[in-house]
């Protein structure tokens, strides 16, 4: 083997797969070239550890952790190996230490517990699960709220820890009797040990506190249907869908527990309305086929025998999609979301996933784009124009308008980034703003969004068709798509035509192929004029940008020019590594072979794992690009991610898919962005992030050209230097950052689609948009 990084690669290889003497033997030879590599010395350690060979574990695990401060899962797995030497008080030691840096760290937090209970502190440990301590803080555990506890049980019990999550269940029942979550759950964790008397009483004790908890409900007759107790099943799981009339599973457990009892017809029913309300789930097929079955309706059973394993094997091939996304194998992913469409043409999850990831595509074009989206409103879209009604919404072009927004991303996300400065600088004397929330994750950023709004709602467990229904309730006058095809979407609600003006926005990377959607929001460099007959949608054009964006108030100050220090330019970028194509690559080795001393940093979410970045770095290899020359680094805290662009000069955007926050924060920290806008819409956020800047002399051509500007730049160090040096202050003043003013002709714009409906309303137009 000829470098560290391709050793590094088939050694992870080997210690995936279990051949731990293979994986070792590389591990020692990278060590033997680079003394100090970090990931050998912490993946050594965890050989030894296998091999019960602890002394050399704990050796080789410290000095991966005195090299790298900051490596929480090397202080985690430090810490497991002075556990098992009896070590307790230093293992409680680096699990703090590990926690401190990585605070949601579920395993840390689960092995820090049994590391004090072992210490025979139960008592203190009662008092609270030890939080996270920050560097300079004592190693005594101090006290956790009820929602911190809660938030690591369940990933206690989604991981199949069930042990674990019971204990901290437990806990949160001595603080709060009366917590009627942790009740429901520990009763699901005894049915699921057998322990029926006691997941019995737990779960009538939380319906004693909340009779109207669905899920309990459910949860009961699953442990009445383990004993058989048909009867007592059947009125929980009618509990549950009274209490809960949009909850496919209980529908499908009544209909399950009615068919074993004889009652066909209502089973039948029952499971048809389970169908209705998500037309894939490939049980509530299963079920309905036994139905029909004893029915004496053979073909009609077959039909939905096949139909049901259809959609699984359907979710089977998007289940390999999603892996291979995640690995940045995006040819491979789409094929797999293609397979799934084959066996289910309406599966709408993978007709979802196939056309967002479209735009990854290399040499994918508007043409195409707006044919695949043409589809899933033939599939989609079409058959729902019969739930359209007249909308009853008062036709004053001047009154105050009601505005809507759906969106699973109210919280640390680029559209929640982008949506607050809009929202907190509405006028509120024309606006009624009401969210939408299609999810749970709440933080600090969705209680900013929440209090910039008039009425909130919770939407992510109601139907299609219930959330249509409230939305006409709330007279909605114009609603807002901020998903588009992205996970947990809500488009089949805009299909149901619930306001009379539908706009999609800031979500998604061009049209949703809906006829149900009136416009989209963009502005004259995302959508040009040329490329409106690719859209279903009128475009709505903002006067500069079609996003605002409010930088984080913990962004690090802007370091002089990194290459001044380090006698080499370093290039980066920090985009998703589905963007970096074979093409990409092949473009970004063309700029490393002009610059024979450059160096490349590529950093995201899993970017550091040793099989991915392996493959990137081999990809950079095939184009004569020594290994060494380009580094993977993984998520970090927002903060660090943000500090890591002091440590670079240049900023290379992806094709066809672009960065888009990613771009503006690079610029944020001073840090310019080569990019080569493209057809597509994915491919041009650069373009209108740094034509509003100014900075137009950072935008391409072609690739050709792409490639003579990185050069360019990097050989020009007083001028890029001082670029660097006044690029925030540029950013800050530029219409990028400038909440009123984007506030103020977002609403106009919205007004002018207003008194449009308004006047095709009164004159008793067709359409009503």
């Amino acid at each position: 083997m000829n470098s560290v990084q391709q050793m590094l690669y088939f050694a992870w290889q080997h210690f995936q797969a279990g051949q731990f003497d293979q994986a070792e033997l590389l591990f020692r030879q990278i060590l033997h070239e680079e003394p100090d590599h970090v990931d050998a010395l912490h993946l050594l350690g965890l050989i030894f550890g296998q091999k019960g060979q602890t002394d050399l574990a704990v050796d080789y695990l410290q000095a991966a952790v005195r090299l790298k401060p900051d490596f929480a899962e090397a202080h985690n797995n430090l810490g497991n190996a002075l556990a098992i030497q009896g070590r307790f008080a230093e293992a409680v030691a680096s699990y703090q230490r590990a926690l401190a840096l990585k605070p949601q760290y579920v395993d840390a937090y689960n092995n820090l517990c049994n590391a004090q209970r072992e210490q025979e502190r139960l008592a203190k440990a009662a008092a609270g699960t030890p939080q996270p301590l920050m560097p300079g803080q004592e190693t005594e555990p101090v006290k956790s709220s009820i929602p911190q506890i809660l938030e690591v049980a369940r990933s206690h019990f989604q991981a199949g820890r069930l042990e674990q999550a019971e204990q901290l269940y437990q806990q949160i029942l001595d603080m709060d009797p009366d917590h009627v979550d942790a009740l429901n759950l520990l009763g699901v964790i005894a049915g699921q040990t057998n322990r029926i008397d006691r997941a019995i009483d737990f779960l009538r004790a939380a319906l004693r506190i909340k009779p109207d908890f669905a899920e309990a409900h459910c949860n009961l007759g699953n442990v009445f249907i383990i004993q058989r107790r048909l009867p007592e099943a059947i009125e929980c799981f009618r509990q549950a869908v009274r209490a809960k009339p949009d909850d496919s599973v209980a529908h499908n457990n009544l209909g399950n527990a009615l068919r074993e009892q004889g009652q066909l017809d209502e089973a039948v029913a029952t499971l048809r309305q389970a169908l209705r309300l998500v037309p894939g789930f490939a049980d509530a097929h299963s079920n309905l086929g036994l139905a029909l079955q004893a029915q004496g309706k053979s073909a009609e059973a077959q039909a939905s025998f096949r139909q049901g394993q259809q959609f699984k094997a359907a979710e089977d091939h998007l289940q390999r999609g999603n892996v291979f996304k995640a690995n940045g194998r995006m040819a491979e992913a789409i094929a797999c979301y293609e397979a799934a469409l084959q066996i289910v043409p309406d599966f709408v999850n993978a007709h979802d996933n196939f056309l967002f990831f479209l735009q990854y595509r290399e040499g994918i074009t508007l043409r195409e784009l707006a044919a695949a989206h043409a589809d899933f409103e033939r599939k989609f879209g079409a058959p729902l124009r019969s739930t359209w009604k007249p909308h009853a919404n008062v036709p004053d072009p001047e009154r105050r308008l009601r505005i809507g927004f759906v969106s699973p991303d109210l919280h640390h996300h680029p559209v929640g980034y982008f949506l607050i400065r809009c929202l907190e600088n509405l006028d509120r004397q024309q606006t009624e703003v009401t969210c939408y929330s299609n999810a749970a994750d709440r933080d600090e950023l969705t209680a900013r969004i929440q209090a910039a709004t008039t009425n909130w709602r919770d939407t992510f467990d109601w139907s299609d068709e219930s959330l249509a229904e409230q939305i006409r309730a709330d007279g909605i006058d114009i609603l807002f798509d901020l998903a588009g095809h992205t996970k947990k979407n809500r488009l089949l609600v805009f299909a149901r035509k619930p306001a009379p003006i539908q706009v999609t926005w800031a979500g998604y990377v061009g049209t949703t192929g809906l006829s149900a959607m009136d416009y989209i929001l963009a502005d004259r460099y995302e959508i040009p004029p040329e490329a409106e007959p690719h859209h279903v949608e009128r475009v709505l054009r903002m006067p500069h940008a079609y996003v605002c964006y409010e930088a984080p108030d913990y962004a690090p100050a802007v370091s002089p020019l990194p290459a001044l220090k380090n006698g080499h330019v370093t290039f980066a970028s920090f985009n998703n590594p589905a963007k970096i194509n074979s093409g990409v690559v092949a473009v970004w080795a063309r700029i490393l072979c002009r610059l024979p001393n450059a160096r490349l940093m590529l950093k995201y979410k899993g970017m550091a794992e040793p099989s991915r970045a392996g493959r990137l770095v081999q990809m950079f290899a095939t184009h004569g690009v020594d290994p060494g020359r380009v580094t993977c680094l993984g998520n970090s805290r927002h903060v660090d991610a943000l500090q890591h662009y002091n440590d670079i000069d240049i900023a290379l955007d992806p094709f066809p898919y672009n960065g888009g926050l990613t771009t503006l924060e690079a610029l944020w920290m001073g840090v310019p962005v080569i990019t080569c806008p493209g057809e597509i819409f994915a491919g041009r956020h650069s373009l209108t992030h740094l034509s509003n800047l100014g900075l137009t002399q950072t935008i391409a051509r072609d690739l050709d050209e792409y490639v003579a500007l990185a050069v360019s730049l990097a050989e020009d160090l007083p001028g890029l230097a001082a670029l660097r040096a006044g690029l925030r202050e540029r950013m800050a003043s530029s219409p990028l950052c400038d909440g009123r003013k984007f506030a103020d002709d977002f609403l106009q714009l919205l007004r002018g689609a207003w008194r449009k409906w308004c006047r095709q309303r009164t004159a008793g137009a067709g359409s009503e948009s």
